[in-house]
Protein backbone atom coordinates (compact mmCIF):
# COMPACT_ATOMS: atom_id res chain seq x y z
CA UNK A 1 0.00 0.00 0.00
CA UNK A 2 1.77 3.54 -1.11
CA UNK A 3 1.14 5.96 1.62
CA UNK A 4 0.22 8.80 0.33
CA UNK A 5 0.85 12.62 2.06
CA UNK A 6 -2.58 13.37 2.50
CA UNK A 7 -2.59 10.53 4.22
CA UNK A 8 -0.07 11.11 7.16
CA UNK A 9 -1.19 12.65 10.04
CA UNK A 10 -0.19 16.14 10.84
CA UNK A 11 1.70 17.13 13.79
CA UNK A 12 -0.07 17.49 16.90
CA UNK A 13 0.30 20.43 19.53
CA UNK A 14 1.98 17.54 21.79
CA UNK A 15 4.30 16.45 19.28
CA UNK A 16 5.36 20.40 18.84
CA UNK A 17 5.65 20.49 22.82
CA UNK A 18 7.71 17.56 23.47
CA UNK A 19 9.99 19.14 20.29
CA UNK A 20 10.16 22.05 22.20
CA UNK A 21 11.53 20.35 24.94
CA UNK A 22 13.70 18.30 23.41
CA UNK A 23 15.18 21.15 21.98
CA UNK A 24 15.29 23.26 25.29
CA UNK A 25 17.26 20.02 27.24
CA UNK A 26 19.79 20.02 24.96
CA UNK A 27 21.53 22.91 25.81
CA UNK A 28 23.95 24.52 23.66
CA UNK A 29 23.95 20.69 21.34
CA UNK A 30 26.07 17.81 21.47
CA UNK A 31 29.40 19.20 20.83
CA UNK A 32 29.56 22.15 23.58
CA UNK A 33 28.47 19.43 26.16
CA UNK A 34 31.11 17.21 25.08
CA UNK A 35 32.83 20.28 25.80
CA UNK A 36 31.63 20.94 29.02
CA UNK A 37 32.60 16.44 30.37
CA UNK A 38 35.81 17.19 28.67
CA UNK A 39 36.33 19.95 30.91
CA UNK A 40 35.80 17.42 34.04
CA UNK A 41 32.14 19.61 34.68
CA UNK A 42 28.68 18.51 35.14
CA UNK A 43 25.95 20.22 32.69
CA UNK A 44 23.34 22.46 34.37
CA UNK A 45 20.65 19.87 34.40
CA UNK A 46 22.89 17.02 35.42
CA UNK A 47 24.28 18.92 38.59
CA UNK A 48 20.07 19.45 39.24
CA UNK A 49 19.55 15.91 38.72
CA UNK A 50 22.38 15.01 41.15
CA UNK A 51 21.82 18.17 43.74
CA UNK A 52 17.72 17.49 44.14
CA UNK A 53 16.01 13.87 45.34
CA UNK A 54 15.12 11.65 42.44
CA UNK A 55 12.44 12.98 40.20
CA UNK A 56 11.19 15.99 42.19
CA UNK A 57 12.70 18.87 39.64
CA UNK A 58 10.29 21.25 38.48
CA UNK A 59 11.11 23.73 35.85
CA UNK A 60 10.19 27.29 35.62
CA UNK A 61 10.59 29.13 31.94
CA UNK A 62 12.11 26.00 29.94
CA UNK A 63 11.04 27.82 26.83
CA UNK A 64 12.35 31.89 27.61
CA UNK A 65 14.69 33.31 24.92
CA UNK A 66 16.82 36.54 24.49
CA UNK A 67 15.47 39.52 23.53
CA UNK A 68 18.53 41.10 22.28
CA UNK A 69 18.38 43.26 19.28
CA UNK A 70 22.27 42.21 17.88
CA UNK A 71 21.93 40.78 14.51
CA UNK A 72 24.07 37.49 15.18
CA UNK A 73 22.33 37.05 18.45
CA UNK A 74 19.22 37.04 16.65
CA UNK A 75 19.99 34.04 14.78
CA UNK A 76 20.53 32.24 18.29
CA UNK A 77 17.98 31.73 20.28
CA UNK A 78 18.33 29.09 22.44
CA UNK A 79 15.46 27.93 24.75
CA UNK A 80 15.78 28.13 28.60
CA UNK A 81 18.45 30.94 27.49
CA UNK A 82 21.64 29.83 29.35
CA UNK A 83 20.05 29.42 32.77
CA UNK A 84 17.65 26.18 33.96
CA UNK A 85 15.34 27.73 37.17
CA UNK A 86 12.77 25.71 39.08
CA UNK A 87 12.33 23.94 42.11
CA UNK A 88 12.63 20.54 43.96
CA UNK A 89 13.29 18.06 46.87
CA UNK A 90 16.56 18.16 48.97
CA UNK A 91 15.84 14.87 51.46
CA UNK A 92 12.34 15.61 50.89
CA UNK A 93 12.41 19.60 51.86
CA UNK A 94 11.70 22.14 49.26
CA UNK A 95 14.61 23.98 47.49
CA UNK A 96 14.67 26.78 44.77
CA UNK A 97 17.65 26.30 42.66
CA UNK A 98 19.01 27.94 39.49
CA UNK A 99 21.96 26.67 37.08
CA UNK A 100 23.82 28.32 34.15
CA UNK A 101 24.25 26.78 31.11
CA UNK A 102 28.04 27.03 30.26
CA UNK A 103 27.23 25.95 26.79
CA UNK A 104 24.87 28.69 25.92
CA UNK A 105 26.44 31.52 25.26
CA UNK A 106 28.79 30.46 27.87
CA UNK A 107 26.17 30.98 30.38
CA UNK A 108 26.41 35.01 30.07
CA UNK A 109 23.19 36.79 31.85
CA UNK A 110 21.46 38.71 29.87
CA UNK A 111 18.25 40.36 30.76
CA UNK A 112 15.70 37.31 30.50
CA UNK A 113 18.73 35.33 32.16
CA UNK A 114 18.32 37.36 34.88
CA UNK A 115 14.70 37.58 35.12
CA UNK A 116 14.60 33.60 35.56
CA UNK A 117 16.81 33.90 38.61
CA UNK A 118 14.72 36.74 40.23
CA UNK A 119 11.49 34.46 39.47
CA UNK A 120 12.90 31.66 41.84
CA UNK A 121 14.55 34.00 44.22
CA UNK A 122 11.14 35.82 44.60
CA UNK A 123 9.20 32.73 45.10
CA UNK A 124 11.62 31.28 47.55
CA UNK A 125 10.90 34.07 49.47
CA UNK A 126 7.32 33.63 49.41
CA UNK A 127 7.00 30.45 50.52
CA UNK A 128 10.08 30.23 52.66
CA UNK A 129 12.34 27.78 51.10
CA UNK A 130 16.51 27.72 50.60
CA UNK A 131 17.82 29.49 47.45
CA UNK A 132 20.87 26.97 45.75
CA UNK A 133 23.13 29.19 43.12
CA UNK A 134 25.13 26.80 40.55
CA UNK A 135 26.93 29.54 39.23
CA UNK A 136 28.99 28.74 35.77
CA UNK A 137 28.85 31.87 33.52
CA UNK A 138 31.25 34.21 31.59
CA UNK A 139 29.67 37.15 33.22
CA UNK A 140 27.58 39.67 31.67
CA UNK A 141 26.47 39.47 27.80
CA UNK A 142 28.20 42.08 26.18
CA UNK A 143 26.24 42.54 23.48
CA UNK A 144 23.00 43.61 25.69
CA UNK A 145 25.15 45.96 27.45
CA UNK A 146 23.82 48.30 30.39
CA UNK A 147 20.23 45.84 30.40
CA UNK A 148 22.73 43.09 31.55
CA UNK A 149 24.39 45.02 34.25
CA UNK A 150 20.78 45.97 35.47
CA UNK A 151 19.86 42.41 35.45
CA UNK A 152 22.98 41.72 38.14
CA UNK A 153 21.81 44.31 40.16
CA UNK A 154 18.36 43.05 40.70
CA UNK A 155 19.37 40.23 41.23
CA UNK A 156 21.77 41.17 44.54
CA UNK A 157 18.93 43.09 45.79
CA UNK A 158 17.01 39.76 45.71
CA UNK A 159 20.21 38.36 47.88
CA UNK A 160 20.36 41.63 50.03
CA UNK A 161 16.22 40.97 50.77
CA UNK A 162 16.44 37.52 51.36
CA UNK A 163 19.65 37.34 53.42
CA UNK A 164 18.56 36.61 57.00
CA UNK A 165 15.21 35.35 55.60
CA UNK A 166 15.77 32.38 53.93
CA UNK A 167 19.12 30.29 53.35
CA UNK A 168 21.30 31.00 50.33
CA UNK A 169 24.18 29.08 49.27
CA UNK A 170 26.20 29.75 46.19
CA UNK A 171 28.26 26.94 43.99
CA UNK A 172 30.57 28.29 42.00
CA UNK A 173 31.10 25.36 39.23
CA UNK A 174 33.00 27.19 36.57
CA UNK A 175 34.04 31.08 35.79
CA UNK A 176 32.24 33.65 38.08
CA UNK A 177 33.94 37.20 37.35
CA UNK A 178 33.23 40.83 37.14
CA UNK A 179 30.05 42.19 38.62
CA UNK A 180 28.73 38.56 39.22
CA UNK A 181 30.74 38.08 41.93
CA UNK A 182 28.96 40.38 44.69
CA UNK A 183 26.13 37.63 44.36
CA UNK A 184 28.08 34.99 45.99
CA UNK A 185 29.42 37.20 48.44
CA UNK A 186 26.01 38.32 49.76
CA UNK A 187 25.00 34.76 50.02
CA UNK A 188 25.80 32.90 52.85
CA UNK A 189 27.62 30.26 52.00
CA UNK A 190 30.26 29.71 48.68
CA UNK A 191 31.19 26.14 47.40
CA UNK A 192 34.12 26.30 44.89
CA UNK A 193 35.65 23.63 43.05
CA UNK A 194 39.36 22.75 42.40
CA UNK A 195 41.06 23.67 39.36
CA UNK A 196 37.60 24.53 37.18
CA UNK A 197 36.52 27.50 38.86
CA UNK A 198 37.56 30.77 40.04
CA UNK A 199 36.53 34.13 41.38
CA UNK A 200 37.70 37.66 40.64
CA UNK A 201 36.78 41.04 40.07
CA UNK A 202 39.18 41.88 37.34
CA UNK A 203 40.99 38.83 35.68
CA UNK A 204 44.58 38.95 35.05
CA UNK A 205 45.37 40.45 32.15
CA UNK A 206 43.78 43.27 33.28
CA UNK A 207 46.12 43.17 36.42
CA UNK A 208 49.01 42.92 34.04
CA UNK A 209 47.99 45.40 32.14
CA UNK A 210 46.96 48.03 35.12
CA UNK A 211 50.04 46.59 38.01
CA UNK A 212 52.47 44.97 35.84
CA UNK A 213 51.96 42.03 38.33
CA UNK A 214 51.85 38.16 36.97
CA UNK A 215 49.29 35.62 38.18
CA UNK A 216 47.43 32.97 36.96
CA UNK A 217 43.56 32.55 37.12
CA UNK A 218 43.76 29.55 39.92
CA UNK A 219 46.60 31.85 41.78
CA UNK A 220 44.11 34.95 41.56
CA UNK A 221 41.01 33.27 42.19
CA UNK A 222 41.14 29.66 42.37
CA UNK A 223 39.16 27.51 45.18
CA UNK A 224 42.41 27.58 47.60
CA UNK A 225 42.84 30.88 47.39
CA UNK A 226 39.59 31.52 48.35
CA UNK A 227 39.24 28.96 50.53
CA UNK A 228 42.82 29.77 52.14
CA UNK A 229 43.95 33.48 51.35
CA UNK A 230 40.62 35.58 50.85
CA UNK A 231 38.12 33.86 53.19
CA UNK A 232 35.72 34.50 50.25
CA UNK A 233 34.90 30.59 49.90
CA UNK A 234 33.71 27.89 52.56
CA UNK A 235 34.43 24.42 51.00
CA UNK A 236 36.79 23.54 48.60
CA UNK A 237 35.16 20.83 46.88
CA UNK A 238 37.28 17.78 44.46
CA UNK A 239 34.31 17.91 41.77
CA UNK A 240 31.48 18.68 40.44
CA UNK A 241 29.44 15.59 42.33
CA UNK A 242 31.37 16.62 45.55
CA UNK A 243 30.17 20.18 45.56
CA UNK A 244 26.88 19.27 45.44
CA UNK A 245 27.46 16.66 48.37
CA UNK A 246 28.29 19.47 50.04
CA UNK A 247 25.28 21.57 49.74
CA UNK A 248 22.97 18.64 50.39
CA UNK A 249 24.90 18.36 53.69
CA UNK A 250 24.97 21.49 54.87
CA UNK A 251 21.25 22.03 53.84
CA UNK A 252 20.38 19.20 56.75
CA UNK A 253 21.06 21.50 59.19
CA UNK A 254 19.25 24.76 58.55
CA UNK A 255 15.63 25.26 58.49
CA UNK A 256 13.71 26.28 55.33
CA UNK A 257 13.72 30.04 56.95
CA UNK A 258 13.95 32.04 59.83
CA UNK A 259 9.82 31.45 61.17
CA UNK A 260 11.09 27.70 61.11
CA UNK A 261 13.25 25.94 63.87
CA UNK A 262 16.66 23.84 62.74
CA UNK A 263 15.08 19.97 61.47
CA UNK A 264 15.92 17.46 64.06
CA UNK A 265 16.71 14.15 63.92
CA UNK A 266 15.92 10.92 65.80
CA UNK A 267 19.36 10.49 68.03
CA UNK A 268 20.81 7.24 68.09
CA UNK A 269 23.86 8.19 69.94
CA UNK A 270 22.63 8.09 73.03
CA UNK A 271 22.55 12.10 75.25
CA UNK A 272 24.23 10.68 78.67
CA UNK A 273 27.56 9.52 76.81
CA UNK A 274 30.45 10.17 78.59
CA UNK A 275 33.56 10.42 76.70
CA UNK A 276 36.57 9.60 79.49
CA UNK A 277 39.47 10.71 76.68
CA UNK A 278 37.93 14.01 77.31
CA UNK A 279 39.51 13.91 81.09
CA UNK A 280 43.06 14.03 79.65
CA UNK A 281 43.36 15.78 76.66
CA UNK A 282 44.38 19.08 77.96
CA UNK A 283 47.99 18.96 78.90
CA UNK A 284 49.69 19.80 81.97
CA UNK A 285 51.83 22.50 80.87
CA UNK A 286 49.78 25.37 79.52
CA UNK A 287 51.89 26.34 77.02
CA UNK A 288 51.29 22.73 74.77
CA UNK A 289 49.04 22.58 72.23
CA UNK A 290 46.00 19.94 71.63
CA UNK A 291 43.70 20.04 68.71
CA UNK A 292 40.32 20.95 69.69
CA UNK A 293 38.74 18.89 66.86
CA UNK A 294 39.59 16.22 69.79
CA UNK A 295 37.29 17.77 72.09
CA UNK A 296 34.42 18.70 69.30
CA UNK A 297 33.77 15.03 67.89
CA UNK A 298 33.39 12.96 71.13
CA UNK A 299 30.88 15.14 72.32
CA UNK A 300 28.80 15.84 69.47
CA UNK A 301 26.30 13.13 67.72
CA UNK A 302 27.70 9.77 66.19
CA UNK A 303 31.34 12.43 66.41
CA UNK A 304 30.05 13.31 63.28
CA UNK A 305 31.11 17.20 62.79
CA UNK A 306 30.16 19.52 60.25
CA UNK A 307 33.34 22.10 59.90
CA UNK A 308 32.91 25.09 57.95
CA UNK A 309 35.52 27.29 56.67
CA UNK A 310 38.48 24.61 57.13
CA UNK A 311 40.94 25.97 55.39
CA UNK A 312 40.80 30.07 56.38
CA UNK A 313 41.56 31.27 60.15
CA UNK A 314 42.63 27.94 61.29
CA UNK A 315 43.17 29.53 64.74
CA UNK A 316 39.48 29.28 65.08
CA UNK A 317 37.28 26.56 64.35
CA UNK A 318 33.33 26.75 62.87
CA UNK A 319 30.86 24.70 61.65
CA UNK A 320 27.74 22.53 62.07
CA UNK A 321 27.03 18.95 64.23
CA UNK A 322 23.55 17.65 65.73
CA UNK A 323 23.85 16.93 70.02
CA UNK A 324 20.61 14.68 70.67
CA UNK A 325 19.21 15.26 67.69
CA UNK A 326 19.62 18.76 67.43
CA UNK A 327 21.41 21.09 65.04
CA UNK A 328 24.26 23.09 66.45
CA UNK A 329 26.47 25.97 65.41
CA UNK A 330 30.09 25.25 67.14
CA UNK A 331 32.66 28.06 67.83
CA UNK A 332 35.93 26.88 69.21
CA UNK A 333 39.36 28.35 69.64
CA UNK A 334 41.97 25.94 67.97
CA UNK A 335 44.78 25.66 70.76
CA UNK A 336 47.01 23.36 67.88
CA UNK A 337 47.09 26.49 65.49
CA UNK A 338 48.55 30.26 67.06
CA UNK A 339 47.60 28.99 70.19
CA UNK A 340 44.10 29.70 69.53
CA UNK A 341 44.46 33.25 69.44
CA UNK A 342 41.72 35.61 67.95
CA UNK A 343 43.53 38.18 65.00
CA UNK A 344 41.63 40.00 62.27
CA UNK A 345 40.75 36.52 60.22
CA UNK A 346 39.37 34.55 63.24
CA UNK A 347 37.21 37.79 64.36
CA UNK A 348 35.89 37.88 60.88
CA UNK A 349 35.15 34.73 60.45
CA UNK A 350 33.44 33.58 63.45
CA UNK A 351 31.33 36.34 63.84
CA UNK A 352 29.66 35.74 60.20
CA UNK A 353 29.25 32.13 61.62
CA UNK A 354 27.48 33.58 64.66
CA UNK A 355 25.62 35.78 63.00
CA UNK A 356 24.21 33.19 60.08
CA UNK A 357 23.06 30.83 63.04
CA UNK A 358 21.27 33.65 64.97
CA UNK A 359 19.10 34.26 61.73
CA UNK A 360 17.92 30.79 61.79
CA UNK A 361 17.25 29.46 65.08
CA UNK A 362 20.42 27.38 65.35
CA UNK A 363 21.75 26.82 68.76
CA UNK A 364 25.89 28.29 69.76
CA UNK A 365 27.44 26.19 71.56
CA UNK A 366 31.48 27.87 72.32
CA UNK A 367 34.84 26.08 73.37
CA UNK A 368 37.02 28.35 74.46
CA UNK A 369 40.52 28.23 74.86
CA UNK A 370 41.99 31.83 73.91
CA UNK A 371 45.44 33.45 75.16
CA UNK A 372 43.98 37.21 73.82
CA UNK A 373 44.25 38.90 70.60
CA UNK A 374 46.90 38.76 68.83
CA UNK A 375 49.75 41.47 69.12
CA UNK A 376 51.86 43.47 66.70
CA UNK A 377 51.26 46.44 64.32
CA UNK A 378 50.22 44.62 61.32
CA UNK A 379 47.04 43.54 63.39
CA UNK A 380 46.82 46.91 64.80
CA UNK A 381 47.06 49.04 61.72
CA UNK A 382 44.95 46.22 60.37
CA UNK A 383 42.04 47.25 62.41
CA UNK A 384 41.92 44.40 64.93
CA UNK A 385 40.17 46.73 67.32
CA UNK A 386 37.17 46.77 64.66
CA UNK A 387 37.25 43.64 63.39
CA UNK A 388 37.66 41.45 67.29
CA UNK A 389 34.51 43.81 68.18
CA UNK A 390 32.05 42.39 65.21
CA UNK A 391 32.75 38.94 66.84
CA UNK A 392 32.32 40.83 70.23
CA UNK A 393 29.19 42.48 68.14
CA UNK A 394 27.96 38.94 66.69
CA UNK A 395 27.38 37.13 70.20
CA UNK A 396 25.99 40.00 72.25
CA UNK A 397 23.21 40.27 69.67
CA UNK A 398 22.70 36.98 69.25
CA UNK A 399 19.60 35.94 70.76
CA UNK A 400 19.80 31.86 70.32
CA UNK A 401 20.43 29.80 73.02
CA UNK A 402 24.14 30.01 73.68
CA UNK A 403 26.43 27.96 76.09
CA UNK A 404 30.02 27.58 76.89
CA UNK A 405 32.25 25.89 77.91
CA UNK A 406 36.02 27.15 78.71
CA UNK A 407 38.31 24.38 78.08
CA UNK A 408 41.69 26.14 79.66
CA UNK A 409 42.69 29.68 78.65
CA UNK A 410 39.92 32.49 78.85
CA UNK A 411 42.45 35.62 79.20
CA UNK A 412 41.72 39.29 78.57
CA UNK A 413 39.17 41.11 76.16
CA UNK A 414 39.11 37.67 74.60
CA UNK A 415 37.41 36.28 77.82
CA UNK A 416 34.74 38.91 77.40
CA UNK A 417 34.44 38.34 73.36
CA UNK A 418 33.75 34.31 73.67
CA UNK A 419 30.36 34.38 74.33
CA UNK A 420 30.77 35.19 78.11
CA UNK A 421 28.52 35.46 81.04
CA UNK A 422 28.46 38.88 80.78
CA UNK A 423 27.26 39.42 77.25
CA UNK A 424 24.03 36.90 77.51
CA UNK A 425 24.98 33.94 77.15
CA UNK A 426 22.91 31.71 78.74
CA UNK A 427 24.82 28.68 80.36
CA UNK A 428 28.63 28.51 81.20
CA UNK A 429 30.38 25.75 81.62
CA UNK A 430 33.75 25.40 83.12
CA UNK A 431 36.45 22.42 83.22
CA UNK A 432 38.61 22.22 86.25
CA UNK A 433 41.75 23.10 83.85
CA UNK A 434 40.23 26.25 83.15
CA UNK A 435 42.38 29.38 83.63
CA UNK A 436 40.34 32.88 83.83
CA UNK A 437 42.02 36.08 84.47
CA UNK A 438 43.13 39.11 82.85
CA UNK A 439 46.61 37.57 81.03
CA UNK A 440 48.86 34.59 81.76
CA UNK A 441 50.37 34.14 84.61
CA UNK A 442 54.01 35.20 83.50
CA UNK A 443 53.07 38.30 81.44
CA UNK A 444 50.66 39.15 85.38
CA UNK A 445 53.54 39.04 87.54
CA UNK A 446 56.16 40.68 85.08
CA UNK A 447 53.81 43.71 85.40
CA UNK A 448 52.69 43.29 88.65
CA UNK A 449 55.86 42.57 90.67
CA UNK A 450 58.48 43.90 88.36
CA UNK A 451 60.63 46.33 90.93
CA UNK A 452 60.26 43.10 93.39
CA UNK A 453 61.70 41.05 90.80
CA UNK A 454 64.51 43.59 89.56
CA UNK A 455 65.68 43.84 93.30
CA UNK A 456 65.53 40.43 94.46
CA UNK A 457 69.28 38.54 94.64
CA UNK A 458 67.81 35.31 92.95
CA UNK A 459 65.50 36.86 89.90
CA UNK A 460 64.26 33.59 88.65
CA UNK A 461 63.45 31.85 92.00
CA UNK A 462 61.48 34.75 93.01
CA UNK A 463 59.59 35.00 89.67
CA UNK A 464 59.01 31.14 89.97
CA UNK A 465 57.28 31.73 93.13
CA UNK A 466 54.99 34.59 92.24
CA UNK A 467 54.01 32.79 89.01
CA UNK A 468 53.18 29.75 91.32
CA UNK A 469 51.03 32.15 93.31
CA UNK A 470 49.32 33.89 90.37
CA UNK A 471 48.38 30.26 89.06
CA UNK A 472 46.79 29.28 92.19
CA UNK A 473 44.80 32.17 92.62
CA UNK A 474 43.82 32.78 89.50
CA UNK A 475 44.77 29.95 87.04
CA UNK A 476 41.27 28.15 87.92
CA UNK A 477 37.84 28.59 87.46
CA UNK A 478 36.63 28.59 91.15
CA UNK A 479 36.89 32.66 91.59
CA UNK A 480 34.88 33.10 88.31
CA UNK A 481 32.49 30.35 89.56
CA UNK A 482 32.50 32.44 93.49
CA UNK A 483 31.02 35.46 91.04
CA UNK A 484 28.49 33.50 89.22
CA UNK A 485 30.35 34.13 85.79
CA UNK A 486 30.52 30.07 85.64
CA UNK A 487 27.34 28.73 86.40
CA UNK A 488 28.63 25.23 86.42
CA UNK A 489 32.20 23.50 86.79
CA UNK A 490 32.06 20.18 85.21
CA UNK A 491 33.95 16.61 84.31
CA UNK A 492 35.28 17.01 80.92
CA UNK A 493 33.88 13.05 80.22
CA UNK A 494 30.46 14.64 80.97
CA UNK A 495 30.90 17.46 79.12
CA UNK A 496 28.23 15.74 76.21
CA UNK A 497 25.43 14.90 78.66
CA UNK A 498 26.04 18.57 80.35
CA UNK A 499 25.27 20.19 76.81
CA UNK A 500 22.24 17.82 75.69
CA UNK A 501 20.35 18.96 79.47
CA UNK A 502 21.04 22.54 78.43
CA UNK A 503 20.28 22.49 75.05
CA UNK A 504 16.87 21.31 76.41
CA UNK A 505 16.77 23.50 79.06
CA UNK A 506 17.03 26.36 76.21
CA UNK A 507 14.62 24.68 73.65
CA UNK A 508 11.95 27.58 74.21
CA UNK A 509 14.58 29.99 75.04
CA UNK A 510 12.52 33.58 74.17
CA UNK A 511 14.89 36.82 74.06
CA UNK A 512 14.92 39.85 72.12
CA UNK A 513 16.76 43.08 71.33
CA UNK A 514 15.56 46.76 71.57
CA UNK A 515 13.10 48.04 68.91
CA UNK A 516 15.46 49.44 65.94
CA UNK A 517 15.81 49.65 62.01
CA UNK A 518 18.75 47.37 62.13
CA UNK A 519 22.28 48.03 64.44
CA UNK A 520 25.21 49.53 63.36
CA UNK A 521 27.82 46.89 62.97
CA UNK A 522 31.44 47.41 62.97
CA UNK A 523 32.16 46.69 59.52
Amino acid sequence: MTITPEKIAPPTKLDELRERTRQAEAGGGPERIKRQHAAGKLTARERIEFLLDEGTFQEFDKFVVHRSRDFELDQQLYPGDGVVTGHGLVDGRRVFVFAQDFTVFGGSLSETHSEKICKVMDLAMKVGAPVVGLNDSGGARIQEGVVSLGGYADIFLRNTLASGVVPQISCIMGPCAGGAVYSPAITDFNVMVKHTSYMFITGPEVIRTVTHEEVTKEELGGADTHNRISGVAHFAADSDEHALQLVRELLSFFPSNNMEDPPRRAATDPAGRSAEQLNTIVPAASNQPYDIRDVINPVVDDCDFFEVHALYAPNIVVGFARLDGRSIGIVANQPAYLAGVLDIDASTKAARFVRFCDCFNIPLIVFEDVPGFLPGVRQEHGGIIRHGAKLLYAFAEATVPKITVITRKAYGGAYCVMASKHIRTDINFAWPTAEIAVMGAEGAVGVLYRRELGEAEDKEAARQTRIKEFQEKFANPFTAAARGFIDEIIEPAETRPKLARALALMENKRDTNPPKKHGNLPL
